[in-house]
């Protein structure tokens, strides 16, 4: 059925705050206060549309809802959107997001204010378009364009080595990116459109699927990232700002899940079934190894950043064991993660903010002067441990199931990563949080304060919440999920039909 705009008012609603921004003259303390506060309206109206959108959309139907479409480019390409129970998890995640990432860089970011409002609203456009695209060639463009102001995040208002960061995060994301758009205008060629509804139903043969599958596996395995084009990651979340950090693993590492659910997976369900060997060996490689670095951290952004690869890694595996469970479980840790992780970097920014060092060395006992960031920090490190009654619980737990009816011995071998989650992010609460208070440069730490308390209370609230019922999430893309998981079988069978027929 057809919306009435709602899903180009998400897209349009943050580059009209952005351009009121830019109207703000000067650069004093004025101009600086109401460009912030016209971003954070601006993030706020276009979270309440979006929820606006979730109550007109349909939990039980799998097809595409409040679809928009109009004339683009003669060539046959159009400028269509819409959203089912895969998208709109993510589009509800990216503009909750926001908020607090534009909240969190209220004290922090004092030069260059309105530049970095805008830069932040430009990006939150491009994340909601990568979700509600239903056109292939609009989904590369958001896609791409979304590396701009990133780009821009960390190499303008970030630390010292923030040049070096934000070119290899560029390069690293464009380069893998290319050979998805000659995959892209091979289809075009074989189906004469780029509609992602049409290329649904189109049946590529298995030599070209390969291939193809490829192209968009180099794009999507750099931007989740999974091993071994990971290493841009630490770099980009180290020299980001905190609110860069945020959204880098809360939102920007999802984008390579989604295009694995909405591309990969249904258009070239053969050529899955054939990698997803390699796609399990990279992912519990990913889980182990990267754990295992994360141990030898000294720098808490590094530290979580590593975690982040690894629990992308359940989600890659989770994918393609191609079950409800493991789907499901996927989408569930991509929510949870976007969540817990982007909790954790904003609880590395509220110390850093302090004492501006981010070395795990230079802290300990900050239970004595910070009982409330102890406790706070304590419920996300219990939730990126996977703790039962956190959200982090649940995603582990389904991806593993999932993999377990496909290969128990891929979850076997997956299992060993929850075990090293506890080890290195209980490692990290401990010599922050407890140990001898005897820093000279603690002594003076004051403990979370309203506008920090403000921010981090609804994403605890969350993580609990959605550890202990998890429906919302579940129900949301059950049926997405199911009509996936059911075309994918359907499309294996006329394969292997097929082939007995010759």
């Amino acid at each position: 059925m057809f919306g009435f705009g709602i899903l180009s008012g998400l897209i349009v609603l943050p580059l009209i705050g952005a351009a009121f921004i830019l109207l703000l003259r000067g650069d004093d303390e004025a101009t600086k206060r109401n460009a912030r506060w016209a971003a954070l309206i601006t993030t706020f109206v276009t979270f309440a549309l979006s929820i606006y959108a979730w109550q007109l959309f349909d939990t039980k139907s799998a097809s595409f809802q409040l679809v928009e479409q109009m004339g683009w480019v003669n060539a046959g390409l159009s400028y269509k959107l819409g959203v089912d129970g895969i998208s709109m998890p993510f589009v509800l995640l990216t503009t909750f997001l926001m908020p607090f990432c534009i909240a969190a860089s209220w004290v922090s970011i004092s030069n260059r204010v309105k530049e970095y409002m805008v830069a932040f609203l430009v990006l939150e456009t491009l994340m909601i378009g990568v979700f509600c695209a239903l056109d292939l060639v609009l989904f590369y463009v958001f896609f791409e364009a979304g590396l701009i102001p990133m780009f821009l995040i960390i190499g303008v208002w970030g630390g010292k080595r923030r040049i070096y960061a934000s070119f290899k995060f560029f390069l690293y994301t464009l380069l893998g990116s290319l050979l998805m758009l000659l995959a892209i205008m091979a289809m075009y060629g074989v189906a004469g459109t780029t509609d992602i509804t049409t290329l649904l139903k189109t049946s590529f043969p298995l030599s070209m699927q390969k291939w193809l599958w490829l192209a968009f596996f180099a794009s999507f395995a750099v931007k989740m990232p999974m091993w071994p084009v990971h290493t841009w990651l630490p770099d980009a979340h180290v020299e980001a700002p905190t609110a860069g950090s945020v959204i880098l693993a809360g939102i920007l590492l999802k984008m390579g899940g989604y295009g694995f659910l909405r591309f990969s997976l249904p258009m070239f369900p053969d050529a899955s079934q054939y990698f997803a060997p390699l796609v399990w060996t990279l992912s519990v490689v990913a889980i182990i190894y990267t754990s295992l670095v994360a141990m030898v951290q000294e720098d808490m952004k590094k530290l979580i950043a590593y975690s982040s690869v690894a629990h992308m890694g359940f989600v890659t595996m989770g994918l393609f064991a191609m079950n409800a469970q493991g789907v499901q479980g996927a989408i569930f840790q991509m929510v949870s993660h976007g969540l817990v992780s982007g909790a954790l970097f904003l609880c590395v920014g509220v110390v850093y903010d302090r004492i501006h060092t981010r070395d795990i060395a230079a802290y300990g006992g900050l239970v004595q002067r910070m009982p409330i960031y102890a406790v706070v920090f304590m419920v996300f490190t219990m939730a990126n441990v996977g703790l039962p009654g956190t959200s982090g619980f649940v995603g582990e737990f389904l991806t593993l199931l999932g993999v377990f009816n496909a290969n128990s011995w891929v979850a076997l071998f997956a299992t060993t990563g929850v075990i090293l989650s506890a080890a290195y992010a209980l490692y990290l609460y401990r010599r922050i949080i407890f140990g001898v208070f005897d820093k000279p440069a603690l002594q003076g730490i004051m403990d979370l304060d309203k506008r920090e308390i403000a921010i981090l209370a609804p994403l605890l609230v969350l993580t609990i919440y959605y550890g202990v019922h998890p429906g919302p999430i579940l129900d949301a893309c059950a049926a997405s999920v199911d009509l996936l998981v059911k075309n994918y079988d359907a499309a294996l069978a006329a394969t292997k039909t097929a082939a007995l027929a010759r």
